[in-house]
């Protein structure tokens, strides 16, 4: 667990299936030590949603922070949910590329079969296709060496991590911790995501969770939208928490 101190609420950021803060960087930096944000990265042991929300709760509790707006990004969402199932008192949620029950657990499962290939091979093919998003997006020289150095540091323990994580996707049904949660829900997803498909997700949001207050679907933007999109991403969650 890291804190960044800021003046304005307290925002704690809970990774994807990569499981570290090496993505955050940028959308950190455009929030621009406005709120107090806080970041963490996950054990890399097989654990389940219940025992990762309990880690993040005792270190949310030894830092006194007692509430917060939690930004749960991807994977990131089931542990969101689990922590306030815990009790935990959030003053909102915002789901970047996140979601409740995932729409298609199948589809948690065959990227899992897609992660038991090699190391060796699919790293190389994740470095690649890290390049290309950065040439697409445009980043600048500091933001690409960043993420490039986070994609070449995938090694074999991360990825296995990662497998065990869409494991927990596929079993887990939050729904009814959503179905009761009367704070403030927000949804911040990119257009092009073929990992979560956005629509199915807000859709059962705006039927089901009595918080819902809606989405932003940034055009630009991919699965990784606070990567792909920091600035945008910044402004919106920072509008969402009323930060000027």
């Amino acid at each position: 667990m890291r804190v960044h101190d800021g003046p304005g609420p307290t925002v704690i950021y809970l990774p994807g299936l990569h499981g570290d803060w090496g993505l955050i960087g940028a959308f950190r930096r455009a929030l621009g030590e406005r709120v107090r944000f806080v970041e963490f990265s996950y054990s890399k042991e097989e654990l389940s949603l219940e025992a990762l929300a309990e880690l993040v709760h005792a270190e949310l509790t030894a830092k006194g922070v007692t509430s917060g707006w939690i930004l749960g990004q991807s994977f990131g969402s089931q542990v969101g949910w689990a922590l306030v199932a815990r009790g935990f008192a959030a003053d909102g949620v915002v789901l970047a590329g996140g979601f409740v029950r995932h729409p298609w657990p199948w589809g948690a499962v065959l990227f899992r079969a897609i992660l038991a290939a090699p190391a060796w091979l699919i790293g190389p093919g994740y470095r690649a296709y890290t390049a290309v998003c950065n040439a697409a997006a445009r980043r600048g020289a500091d933001e690409a060496r960043e993420l490039m150095a986070f994609a070449e540091n995938r090694g074999p323990a991360e990825w296995r991590a990662s497998a065990w994580r869409l494991s927990l996707i596929a079993r887990a049904d939050p729904r009814p911790v959503a179905r009761a949660f009367r704070s403030p829900v927000h949804y911040l997803g990119g257009m092009i995501d073929p990992l979560v498909p956005w629509p199915l997700v807000t859709r059962w949001l705006q039927r089901e969770c009595p918080g819902y207050k809606g989405e932003a679907i940034i055009r630009a933007a991919d699965h990784n939208v606070l990567g792909s999109s920091p600035r945008e991403s910044a402004e919106r969650v920072l509008a969402w928490l009323g930060v000027r």
